[in-house]
């Protein structure tokens, strides 16, 4: 391996290790609240700013006081953190944490030469922190009251008694101190601001996934744009619907949660063929299973792409049945129903939204699923004229549909065998790619 290959293996490997490394010390970020991972990090840099302080003082003798306020303050903090991580309370400690700051503050100021010194810098950062960690507006308030009365107390007591405040011995260690004070505290500010800001990222990172788990990503974008999305009318789209035959019956045989694993082993796999085929899923309702192709992105193999699915769906479910029997388990069948016209999709409602379609295609396309037979494609004339030419379909006259009267529909057995590989009716050859790309540029 040459060295830019082991340098594009290296680096990924080690943010995963940090990553990992982050979510040990932090919180999951797909457990714990922002919240609670925000107060684990703050306390626990919080600790080792101050015990890493205290060690530094140790160097200098007359600081004898400050090494221990700067440890006892720093193991309070780890404290707060092992706390935080073992009893998850963090929302109690907030105050304690808040106050100690002020306290640990307020004297390490007073020890420091008062405002004339840098120890007083840190009111900032700290401020900063109580913010962060404050998630109400009315502990917000109460914080920047405390830390503004806490640093006019010190001007105060500086102008009052000045006798209480410790002096540098000379204008070197002034110096020393205030330009080591005023770097650290902007360093920690900004380590917490890159703390939160990368916290939130990765919340919104969490939502977006989400909410693009819910709606296809251009609905997605809409939503978060506008607030609400506004339906869209398709003249031509194809719809999809599956259901498993024998399921209330077969489900009898299985506990509820070996039940809900083996349609979710389903969906699952119905999910990732829907994918691969430009599917846009709709929804599940019991066994049942709804896509639709051509939205929200329009195009003109939509008929196409859904019949593909349908036929790799029962090859699937085929062969998890085939599987089953031999083991001497029973297992469902399935059936498929396709129409292809005209319909509208949207989102409707402000909670718990879900993008859905609508109109008599869909309807339709719920009756040739209702109509067909275990394990056959089952499709209407207007989807048969979009794809007849790429399929082996067998006309079966007029049906009775529920509510529908009677509907001309056609099984699909398999893709024609001088468009497929081998002429085994399974996988597109380059003939049936080539017309499959003539149909998606067809004006």
């Amino acid at each position: 391996m040459d060295a830019t290959n082991s340098r594009g293996v290296l680096i990924p490997n080690m943010l995963k290790q940090i990553s990992a490394l982050a979510t040990n010390l932090f919180g999951d970020p797909r457990i714990s609240l922002l919240e609670h991972r925000l107060f684990n990090t703050i306390t626990l840099l919080s600790a080792l700013s101050n015990i890493g302080g205290a060690l530094v003082l140790m160097c200098q003798t007359e600081h004898a006081f400050l090494v221990l306020l700067n440890l006892g303050t720093g193991i309070l903090f780890l404290v707060f953190y092992l706390l935080s991580r073992i009893r998850h309370n963090y929302r109690l400690l907030y105050w304690p944490f808040i106050l100690l700051i002020v306290t640990f503050l307020f004297v390490n100021s007073l020890q420091n030469a008062g405002s004339l010194g840098g120890a007083h810098y840190y009111f900032v950062s700290a401020l900063v922190m109580a913010i962060i960690l404050s998630g109400k507006t009315s502990r917000s308030i109460v914080a920047v009251l405390l830390f503004g009365g806490a640093a006019v107390a010190l001007l105060l007591v500086e102008y009052t008694h000045p006798e209480l405040i410790r002096q540098f011995t000379s204008r070197r260690d002034r110096l020393l101190d205030v330009s080591g004070n005023l770097v650290f505290a902007q360093i920690f500010t900004a380590a917490i601001v890159q703390v939160l800001s990368r916290n939130l990222n990765q919340e919104r990172r969490k939502s977006d996934q989400l909410l693009r788990n819910l709606l296809p990503e251009s609905i997605a974008t809409e939503l978060k744009r506008t607030e609400k999305v506004q339906p869209v009318d398709y003249e031509s789209a194809t719809v999809l619907f599956t259901d498993f035959v024998g399921f209330t019956q077969i489900a009898e045989s299985f506990t509820p949660q070996e039940l809900i694993a083996e349609l979710d082993r389903c969906f699952s796999e119905f999910d990732e063929i829907a994918r691969r085929h430009c599917l846009e899923k709709i929804k599940t309702i019991g066994d049942a299973y709804m896509a639709v192709a051509g939205v929200p992105t329009k195009n003109r193999t939509h008929a196409i792409d859904c019949v593909l699915a349908s036929l790799e769906i029962v090859r699937l479910v085929s062969g998890l049945r085939n599987k089953s029997i031999t083991e001497g388990r029973p297992y469902w069948d399935i059936r498929i129903g396709i129409n292809s016209g005209e319909l509208v999709a949207g989102v409707v409602g402000n909670e718990k939204f879900s993008y859905d379609v609508w109109g008599d295609t869909v309807n339709t396309a719920s009756r040739c699923e209702s109509s067909g037979i275990p394990g056959r494609v089952n499709i209407s004339s207007s989807t048969y004229v979009l794809v007849g030419q790429f399929f082996d379909c067998e006309y079966r006259g007029k049906v009775a549909a529920k509510n529908k009267g009677e509907l001309d529909m056609y099984f699909v057995h398999r893709i024609r065998d001088e468009l497929s590989v081998n002429g085994e009716g399974l996988v597109p050859n380059d003939t049936f790619v080539e017309s499959y790309y003539q149909v998606a540029r067809r004006m």
